[in-house]
């Protein structure tokens, strides 16, 4: 059984706290940098279509709605592996100090 005590210790250490406020900053501010984008693209393809539907260059069957369509793609990867990094490298020693009770 979990010593209930041990997790309200961990809760209630600042250490803690400061990994929760930092981890949810981070989280918030990807999902601003994923959401917005994404919306702006929708918004854009319902009120505006021509804009997205312009062609790249004169003759081109490929418009600009493709490419940026792919760098929405690409740029949610980037923010996924930002935040994986900060997990794996900030996050995880952050935890552990706390498990272990280093950082009060």
């Amino acid at each position: 059984m979990v010593d209930s005590t041990a997790h309200d210790d961990v809760r209630q250490s600042p250490a803690f706290e400061r990994l929760v406020a930092r981890r949810r900053r981070l989280v918030a501010w990807l999902t601003l940098g994923t959401l917005l984008p994404y919306y702006a693209f929708v918004f854009i393809a319902g009120f505006a279509p021509q804009v997205l539907a312009t062609r790249l260059y004169p003759g081109s069957v490929i418009t600009i709605g493709w490419p940026v369509g792919v760098m929405l793609i690409l740029g949610t990867w980037v923010l996924t592996g930002i935040y994986i990094r900060r997990a794996n490298c900030e996050f995880d020693q952050l935890t552990a100090r706390i498990v272990a009770g280093g950082a009060k």
